[in-house]
């Protein structure tokens, strides 16, 4: 059996929105430098508080990759407080699945994204609940 699904291997060998969004609405980065991954996400959010743009930076491995390009896809067009609502096991759903070792990976594109919403909401002064971006450790690496 194949270690990644083959939507995983699509969305790492042909990452969707990579890139960086100058003067974006919200900038989230999360990681560990001890566990290698590392994901900045980048909103763009119309007036009417829909995400019209997204984009992302990943240095990590094919699951961090296709986590992050997968996460964007989920969230572009999507109203601003409905990305809130996007939970690693989406992700994992939406990539037919990734190995139990990798499943921090997808933990990670759910936190950059909830990061730079955060970013967005602090930026614009909106107000939020504080434990919808309370910070988990890194449960790879135990920090």
């Amino acid at each position: 059996m194949a270690l990644y699904s083959e939507k995983v291997m699509e969305h790492f060998t042909n990452p969707r929105n990579v890139g960086k969004i100058e003067n974006a609405d919200g900038v989230g980065e999360v990681g560990n430098a001890k566990c290698g991954d590392i994901m900045k996400m980048y909103i763009k959010v119309s007036d009417d508080g829909i995400i019209e743009d997204v984009k992302f930076n990943t240095f990590g491995c094919a699951s961090a990759i296709a986590s992050s390009s997968m996460a964007t896809e989920m969230i572009k067009g999507q109203p601003i407080d409905k990305a809130l609502e996007l939970t690693n096991q989406a992700v994992v759903e939406a990539l037919d699945g990734l190995p139990p070792i990798k499943i921090h990976c997808s933990v990670l594109a759910e936190e950059a994204v909830k990061a730079a919403v955060k970013d967005y909401y602090d930026k614009n002064n909106i107000a939020y609940d504080e434990e919808l971006f309370k910070e988990n450790s890194c449960a790879h690496c135990g920090d």
